[in-house]
């Protein structure tokens, strides 16, 4: 029997400005607790949680075939918050450093009354999702 390995999983998105999407990054994933990775691959990316293949991970960078960067109909990345309040702190985040809003924090009613969500879009366009998942109305 082979061993298993961890779940992992890494995301990249491709930017266009990479200072710009890495002010608007660190200002969302700092309000969720999570640092820029001091080991990016190289130059021209820029990541944030363990290591590259450690855990669950999130990169940046200009598109590899020198072409734009477009944001995929029906793609959404989710990020996990610890609470009600973070998700609501990611929403300011991401519209405070370019982002755009796509809808603001509160549960949806084709969700269930526990799930609190907020979401944006980064300056290039890629729809990200923030959530709560075991929230409990005051």
């Amino acid at each position: 029997m082979t061993a298993m390995l961890p779940p992992i999983l890494d995301t990249t998105l491709g930017v266009s400005d990479l200072d710009r999407a890495c002010h608007f990054y660190d200002a969302i994933f700092a309000v969720l607790g999570v640092a820029r990775n001091p080991n990016d691959i190289d130059e021209g990316w820029a990541s944030w949680g363990p290591d590259f293949g450690d855990s669950v991970s999130f990169s940046i960078c200009r598109p590899f075939n020198g072409e734009p960067p477009t944001a995929g109909n029906g793609t959404m990345i989710t990020l996990r918050a610890s609470s009600a309040d973070a998700v609501r702190a990611f929403h300011a985040a991401a519209l405070a450093n370019g982002g755009t809003d796509e809808g603001a924090p509160g549960t949806r009613e084709r969700y269930s009354p526990d799930f609190f969500v907020a979401y944006a879009r980064d300056p290039d366009g890629n729809k990200l999702a923030c959530v709560f998942h075991t929230y409990q109305p005051e």
